[in-house]
Protein backbone atom coordinates (compact mmCIF):
# COMPACT_ATOMS: atom_id res chain seq x y z
CA UNK A 1 0.00 0.00 0.00
CA UNK A 2 1.29 3.45 -0.90
CA UNK A 3 1.76 6.15 1.70
CA UNK A 4 2.15 9.88 1.60
CA UNK A 5 3.63 12.27 4.15
CA UNK A 6 3.62 15.83 2.78
CA UNK A 7 2.84 19.00 4.68
CA UNK A 8 2.36 22.44 3.11
CA UNK A 9 2.19 25.41 5.44
CA UNK A 10 2.16 29.17 5.14
CA UNK A 11 2.68 31.09 8.34
CA UNK A 12 4.72 33.71 10.15
CA UNK A 13 7.86 33.06 12.14
CA UNK A 14 7.31 33.46 15.87
CA UNK A 15 10.98 34.27 16.57
CA UNK A 16 14.24 34.84 14.73
CA UNK A 17 15.66 31.50 13.56
CA UNK A 18 19.03 30.57 15.04
CA UNK A 19 21.42 28.55 12.90
CA UNK A 20 23.28 25.77 14.70
CA UNK A 21 25.52 22.94 13.59
CA UNK A 22 25.63 19.30 14.54
CA UNK A 23 28.86 17.84 15.90
CA UNK A 24 29.68 16.76 12.35
CA UNK A 25 29.22 20.34 11.06
CA UNK A 26 25.81 19.98 9.37
CA UNK A 27 23.78 23.22 9.55
CA UNK A 28 20.36 22.93 11.21
CA UNK A 29 17.75 25.46 12.23
CA UNK A 30 14.61 24.92 14.26
CA UNK A 31 11.90 27.57 14.30
CA UNK A 32 8.17 27.89 14.88
CA UNK A 33 5.55 29.41 12.66
CA UNK A 34 2.07 30.60 13.53
CA UNK A 35 -0.52 29.35 11.06
CA UNK A 36 -3.99 30.90 11.29
CA UNK A 37 -6.85 28.46 11.27
CA UNK A 38 -9.12 28.77 8.30
CA UNK A 39 -12.40 28.90 10.18
CA UNK A 40 -13.23 30.99 13.23
CA UNK A 41 -16.45 31.67 15.07
CA UNK A 42 -18.09 34.94 14.19
CA UNK A 43 -16.79 37.80 16.31
CA UNK A 44 -13.74 35.89 17.57
CA UNK A 45 -10.13 36.60 16.83
CA UNK A 46 -8.57 34.10 14.42
CA UNK A 47 -6.89 31.26 16.25
CA UNK A 48 -3.44 30.06 15.28
CA UNK A 49 -1.57 26.81 15.53
CA UNK A 50 2.11 27.02 16.40
CA UNK A 51 4.12 24.48 14.47
CA UNK A 52 7.77 23.64 14.95
CA UNK A 53 9.84 23.31 11.78
CA UNK A 54 13.34 21.87 11.36
CA UNK A 55 15.42 22.61 8.28
CA UNK A 56 18.80 21.09 7.42
CA UNK A 57 21.82 22.01 5.30
CA UNK A 58 21.19 24.62 2.57
CA UNK A 59 17.57 25.09 3.64
CA UNK A 60 18.76 25.87 7.19
CA UNK A 61 21.28 28.42 5.94
CA UNK A 62 18.65 30.00 3.66
CA UNK A 63 16.13 30.36 6.51
CA UNK A 64 18.66 31.81 8.95
CA UNK A 65 19.95 34.30 6.37
CA UNK A 66 16.69 35.62 4.91
CA UNK A 67 13.93 35.14 7.49
CA UNK A 68 13.23 36.78 10.82
CA UNK A 69 10.42 37.10 13.34
CA UNK A 70 7.09 38.03 11.74
CA UNK A 71 8.14 37.20 8.17
CA UNK A 72 5.79 35.02 6.11
CA UNK A 73 7.21 31.70 4.96
CA UNK A 74 6.05 28.76 2.86
CA UNK A 75 7.19 25.35 4.09
CA UNK A 76 6.90 22.05 2.24
CA UNK A 77 7.98 19.06 4.25
CA UNK A 78 7.09 15.89 6.09
CA UNK A 79 5.52 15.35 9.49
CA UNK A 80 7.78 13.56 11.94
CA UNK A 81 6.95 12.41 15.44
CA UNK A 82 9.19 11.65 18.37
CA UNK A 83 8.32 9.97 21.61
CA UNK A 84 10.23 9.43 24.82
CA UNK A 85 9.72 8.49 28.43
CA UNK A 86 10.84 10.96 31.09
CA UNK A 87 12.45 10.19 34.45
CA UNK A 88 9.01 9.79 36.07
CA UNK A 89 7.95 7.15 33.53
CA UNK A 90 5.63 9.58 31.75
CA UNK A 91 5.39 9.01 28.00
CA UNK A 92 5.70 12.14 25.81
CA UNK A 93 4.92 12.67 22.14
CA UNK A 94 6.12 15.51 19.97
CA UNK A 95 5.51 16.43 16.34
CA UNK A 96 7.50 18.64 14.00
CA UNK A 97 7.73 19.29 10.28
CA UNK A 98 11.04 18.50 8.62
CA UNK A 99 11.32 21.02 5.80
CA UNK A 100 12.18 19.83 2.31
CA UNK A 101 11.64 23.26 0.76
CA UNK A 102 11.16 26.76 2.15
CA UNK A 103 10.41 29.91 0.21
CA UNK A 104 9.25 33.50 0.49
CA UNK A 105 5.58 34.35 0.48
CA UNK A 106 5.94 38.13 0.30
CA UNK A 107 8.06 40.14 -2.08
CA UNK A 108 10.96 42.10 -0.68
CA UNK A 109 9.54 45.42 -1.91
CA UNK A 110 10.53 48.21 0.37
CA UNK A 111 13.65 46.38 1.49
CA UNK A 112 15.32 46.30 -1.92
CA UNK A 113 13.54 49.07 -3.78
CA UNK A 114 11.28 46.68 -5.67
CA UNK A 115 13.98 44.33 -6.93
CA UNK A 116 11.37 41.59 -6.95
CA UNK A 117 10.07 43.23 -10.14
CA UNK A 118 13.48 43.54 -11.80
CA UNK A 119 12.33 42.10 -15.14
CA UNK A 120 9.27 44.32 -15.42
CA UNK A 121 9.34 47.08 -18.01
CA UNK A 122 7.12 50.08 -17.58
CA UNK A 123 5.57 51.44 -20.79
CA UNK A 124 8.15 54.24 -20.91
CA UNK A 125 10.96 51.65 -20.78
CA UNK A 126 9.38 49.28 -23.31
CA UNK A 127 11.16 49.13 -26.64
CA UNK A 128 9.43 50.94 -29.47
CA UNK A 129 9.41 49.45 -32.93
CA UNK A 130 7.24 51.99 -34.70
CA UNK A 131 4.39 49.50 -34.91
CA UNK A 132 1.08 50.52 -33.45
CA UNK A 133 -0.78 47.96 -31.39
CA UNK A 134 -4.50 47.71 -31.94
CA UNK A 135 -6.61 45.02 -30.31
CA UNK A 136 -8.40 42.64 -32.63
CA UNK A 137 -12.08 43.20 -33.13
CA UNK A 138 -13.93 41.36 -30.41
CA UNK A 139 -16.31 38.73 -31.64
CA UNK A 140 -19.28 37.61 -29.62
CA UNK A 141 -18.99 34.01 -28.52
CA UNK A 142 -20.88 31.39 -30.48
CA UNK A 143 -24.20 30.46 -28.91
CA UNK A 144 -24.53 27.05 -27.27
CA UNK A 145 -25.54 24.30 -29.63
CA UNK A 146 -28.94 22.75 -28.90
CA UNK A 147 -28.31 19.06 -28.31
CA UNK A 148 -31.93 18.11 -27.81
CA UNK A 149 -33.75 16.71 -24.82
CA UNK A 150 -32.17 14.93 -21.86
CA UNK A 151 -35.07 12.44 -21.87
CA UNK A 152 -33.28 9.97 -24.14
CA UNK A 153 -30.11 9.65 -21.98
CA UNK A 154 -29.39 6.06 -20.84
CA UNK A 155 -29.02 6.95 -17.17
Amino acid sequence: MASLNKIMLIGRLTADPELKQTQSGIPVVTFSIAVNRRFTKQGEQPQADFIRITAWRQQAEFVSRYFNKGKSIFVLGALQNRNWTDQNGQKHYDFEVVADEVSFVESKSGEDGGAANRNFQTPSEAPTSGAVYSPAAQESPAPFEDLGSDDDLPF
